[in-house]
């Protein structure tokens, strides 16, 4: 018993504490909101005029999210997985996400997922890490792609001698990091990882699953905000807005909050304002209607269906 609750105890702290910058992070956002409530009242005003046919074209897209996270989840996977119940899950995996920090409730509800369908649980998690792994590549390579087609965007820095030190003290704190506390606890779990990448490309099916599914997902959620953009009438090329997105978005990881709430919410805006050139009120109806196509509407909903999975003991 002692070891079991010395084992949960470093778990608790750790959620304890994203719980904790969650909660600071919302704060900060609800006071940055009421200080700046008049412009994110003209942007839901502006939101609620907005051209109906883009706003469609942005739920159908927020829509077929879930249906390529599925692709990439099965191409994960060498087994064969339940295609219904797997974009069910992947819809109540979304809602589940809203409510916990750094992809906790997600994470949860796709492990206890591949789980029921027979997977022990250090195969589900390795294939939630390829599949993590994969969207993490796809989007660096769509940040790649699209700097080029955009270059100045965003605006990095030119190299110095200062920024070549630290960029060299980085990398051996981080190498040094790696090679004495996290490496031997990390080193199992990347080669498992490794295994199962290469494992999955000897199936052609499953890695266009695993990479198309990743690539899809990326995109419709770029789409998403560039049919907003659309919508309120705000003159923005769409590589332009996708770049934006895949840079905001990265950007927000680094505070894990549900869903990136408050801090994908304010990076998007600052970067549609900062390097997109939009009206602070324009930026405010674009972030507020990507919000409510893939997070208010659905929510609802992905808890009735997780509500239904777990009573079908799907989860």
């Amino acid at each position: 018993m002692t070891s079991e609750r010395m084992a949960v105890a470093p778990a608790r702290r750790r959620v304890y504490g994203q719980l904790a910058l969650t909660l600071a992070v919302l704060t900060a956002v609800g006071w940055l909101a009421r200080r700046n409530w008049p412009v994110l009242e003209t942007g839901a005003l502006r939101l609620a005029v907005a051209d109906q046919g883009w706003l469609l074209v942005a739920a159908a897209a927020a829509a077929a999210t879930w249906v390529c996270s599925a692709f990439a989840q099965q191409g994960a996977v060498l087994r064969a997985l339940p295609s219904r119940r797997l974009v069910a899950a992947q819809f109540a995996a979304s809602a589940a996400g809203q409510l916990l920090p750094a992809g906790l409730g997600t994470g949860a509800v796709n492990l206890r997922f591949l789980m029921r369908c027979g997977l022990s649980a250090g195969r589900a998690a390795t294939a939630l890490a390829v599949k993590a792994t994969a969207g993490g590549l796809v989007r660096a390579a769509l940040i790649a792609v699209l700097a080029t087609a955009c270059p100045g965007v965003l605006g990095l820095p030119r190299p110095s001698a200062m920024w070549w030190v630290a960029l060299v003290a980085a990398v051996l704190a981080v190498t040094a990091l790696l090679g004495t506390v996290l490496w031997p606890r990390c080193r199992r779990a990347l080669v498992l990882v490794r295994d199962d990448i290469r494992a999955l490309h000897t199936r052609p099916h499953r890695a266009v699953a695993l990479w198309g599914g990743s690539l899809g997902f990326a995109l419709l959620h770029a789409l998403v905000l560039i049919a907003v953009t659309r919508a309120v009438a705000l003159p923005l090329a769409p590589p332009l807005v996708a770049l934006l997105y895949f840079a905001a978005s990265c950007a927000a990881a680094l505070l894990p909050t549900p869903a990136g709430l408050g801090s994908l919410d304010a990076a998007l805006a600052f970067a549609l304002t900062a390097a997109g050139g939009a009206p602070a009120a324009a930026a405010a109806s674009v972030v507020l209607g990507y919000r409510l196509l893939t997070v208010w509407l659905p929510l609802l909903p992905g808890l009735l269906v997780l509500a239904l999975l777990v009573r079908r003991k799907a989860l």
